[in-house]
């Protein structure tokens, strides 16, 4: 079963509370655009963009997009005030020196290690991993933004991951349509649920050991 759009709205809103006023944030493609919609002007948050920005904005206005402003998904973005362009090899460096703030990507699994793949499924053609390894291995705080299960109702947060490793021990935070799960040297604790879905839903489609601690929240 597939994200609806409050689904998506809800997760993009609540990875935007993890995101402080004055950060460079890199948004994976996805779910995670969305999260520039979510972020108030007067924050002075500038997201970057391994294709060559930081300072990209949010989507554009329907019939007022700019052909030669993109973000690294080819998706056509807006420009915020201060923001500008470079190379690839200077945005890369910008990774690979982890002055990002934070990176928020999209996800196939992730482990109880915190381990993600979310580059490639086996047997399907894929353009190549882009910049996903150099911004999970050179992060200081990883966001993953993913539906709890797959397409046929398989978890996708697993004991180890079954798909090719993007990078190992990354991950800091998962946010699904179902919760909020923290990754610790310890495994996996939850932080919030989501929505309306309940405890058992939660447990019953996590694929791997959940702490559950007596003050968790919940996002609406």
């Amino acid at each position: 079963m597939g994200l609806g759009v409050e689904d998506r709205i809800r997760m993009a809103k609540r990875a935007a509370k993890e995101i402080a006023p004055g950060m460079c944030v890199n948004l994976g493609i996805g779910i995670p655009t969305l999260v520039a919609n979510y972020i108030p002007d007067d924050w002075n948050v500038m997201f970057h963009a391994e294709n060559g920005i930081v300072g990209a904005g949010p989507k554009p206005v329907p019939g007022q997009e700019d052909e030669n402003l993109c973000n690294a998904g080819g998706y056509p973005i807006t420009l915020r005030s201060g923001g500008v362009y470079f190379d690839s090899a200077t945005a890369f460096a910008i990774v690979r020196k982890q002055l990002l703030d934070m990176t928020i990507l999209g996800g196939l699994e992730v482990s109880e290690q915190g381990d993600l793949a979310n580059w490639i499924v086996p047997g399907k053609r894929v353009p190549g991993m882009g910049g996903a390894m150099d911004l999970a291995v050179k992060n200081k705080k990883l966001v993953v933004l993913m539906s709890h299960t797959d397409k046929k109702g398989n978890p996708k947060i697993v004991t180890e991951c079954k798909l090719p490793l993007t990078a190992a021990r990354c991950v800091h935070l998962i946010i699904t349509e179902m919760a909020v799960i923290e990754v610790n040297e310890g495994g996996l604790t939850l932080k919030e649920t989501m929505g309306n879905f309940s405890l058992d839903e939660i447990k019953a489609s996590t694929g791997c050991q959940l702490t559950i601690p007596p003050d968790f929240g919940n996002f609406h």
